[in-house]
């Protein structure tokens, strides 16, 4: 099972680079079913470092995840899953509130 997580955690740091690297936009799916104004309104840099740093904190869980099987405990693993579930919740109520990403 950790070749899994270790698979994920290198898919989420390849995202990771290609999104911090301003590129990619056309993967994240708010931004890709907008409309051309929107997207003109959008600042597309700073949308991409956000997700950037995103996918490498979601690695950072996987990793933490692939652990749980090198030591035999299942705590790593909850840990990592929990992690990820706050992150993901929190980078929603981020990214939706403020108008972060409007220029």
């Amino acid at each position: 099972m950790w070749i899994a997580h270790l698979f994920f955690a290198s898919l989420f740091i390849g995202l990771g680079l290609l999104f911090f690297r301003g590129k990619g936009a056309f993967l994240i799916a708010g931004y890709n079913t907008s409309s051309k104004q929107e997207k003109e309104k959008t600042d597309v840099k700073a949308l991409t470092r956000f997700m950037g740093k995103l996918m490498f904190f979601f690695s950072a869980c996987f990793l933490i995840m692939a652990t749980s099987d090198l030591l035999a405990s299942m705590i790593p693993l909850w840990i990592g899953l929990a992690l990820f579930l706050v992150g993901s919740i929190g980078a929603v109520i981020y990214a939706n509130t403020g108008h972060r990403f409007q220029k």
